[in-house]
């Protein structure tokens, strides 16, 4: 139970990257490298504006904004620029990683290379469940990780918006024909992207601390995670990221401490050797033969 629970609150934070991940992907069909940095920024911003003497909760929303901020800047900046010479050209992959370099060295820059503490949001007293130890905070990732999953998919497929992106990430030719506005469907999506990997720092903050070089950790599990969970369902890759978190925790107990700094990319290995489109894929391809089983015989239906 310590290790099921610690893992899955880490693991929410490896989905909330992850699922940030999925977004800009599943509309633009591009990767941003700097999504790690995403989550870093957030901290930053918001542990500077707590130590500047500010409410906590002002330090949340301005952390936050940044995060969703930058993410819409580096489709406009970094992805937008190299997508208009050429949609199949993997150019953008150097620019956002170009991006999350220039992030880092910016923050270390600005607040310096050391790490600083983050405000606590919560009350720092352990709880006892079922004989597991967590602390509020790693209940608090949980719950919002699920949280924040729902509340995406009811937007995605029950608002206007959530379809257009859709409609987009299915043909994105043909959503311009018909007078989709593709621009700004991207740009909503890398910001949305930015703000869920800056609730992910605002989560983690609290346990770990702010530092410039946060990110690139966060950003690594992130991808391992959408590999897992498959980088066609933001669904998915929260899945992945509760999968990586579980599995981390249980290798770190039962191996040696340093196993999280390679165990993640094992697991992907043995994933995407079993099955490349990820979890939900494979899980659909298991049903397959009792909906297979359950077809009538072209014998049994009427002419």
């Amino acid at each position: 139970m310590q290790i099921l629970l610690s893992g899955l609150a880490t693991g929410a934070i490896y989905g909330l990257v992850a699922m940030g991940f999925a977004v800009a992907f599943y509309v633009t069909s591009v990767i941003n490298f700097a999504q790690g940095q995403l989550l870093m920024a957030a901290i930053m911003v918001a542990a500077a504006v707590s130590q500047a003497g500010l409410p906590t909760g002002l330090g949340i929303v301005a952390g936050l904004a940044a995060a969703a901020v930058l993410g819409g800047l580096v489709y406009l900046l970094a992805v937008r620029p190299v997508l208009s010479f050429s949609r199949f050209s993997f150019a953008w992959l150097v620019s956002t990683l170009g991006v999350a370099t220039i992030l880092e060295a910016g923050a270390a820059l600005i607040w310096g290379p050391t790490s600083r503490g983050f405000p606590v949001m919560l009350n720092d007293q352990p709880v006892r469940i079922l004989g597991a130890v967590v602390s509020w905070q790693q209940i608090l990732a949980i719950i919002v990780g699920a949280a924040v999953l729902a509340a995406f998919e009811l937007y995605r497929r029950r608002t206007l918006f959530g379809k257009l992106g859709m409609a987009i990430a299915a043909d994105p030719e043909m959503a311009s024909a018909i007078g989709a506005n593709t621009r700004n469907v991207a740009i909503a999506a890398f910001a949305l992207a930015g703000l869920l990997a800056g609730i992910g720092g605002i989560l983690v903050g609290p346990i770990t601390y702010a530092n410039p070089y946060l990110g690139e950790t966060y950003g690594i599990n992130g991808f391992v995670a959408l590999m897992i969970g498959g980088v066609q369902r933001p669904a998915g890759a929260m899945a992945g990221g509760l999968v990586l978190g579980v599995l981390s925790q249980l290798a770190n107990t039962e191996i040696n401490s340093q196993a999280s700094d390679w165990f993640p990319f094992l697991i992907v290995v043995v994933v995407l050797l079993v099955t490349p489109t990820g979890l939900l894929d494979a899980a659909r391809w298991l049903r397959w033969p009792s909906r297979r089983a359950a077809a009538p015989s072209p014998a049994a239906r009427p002419s």
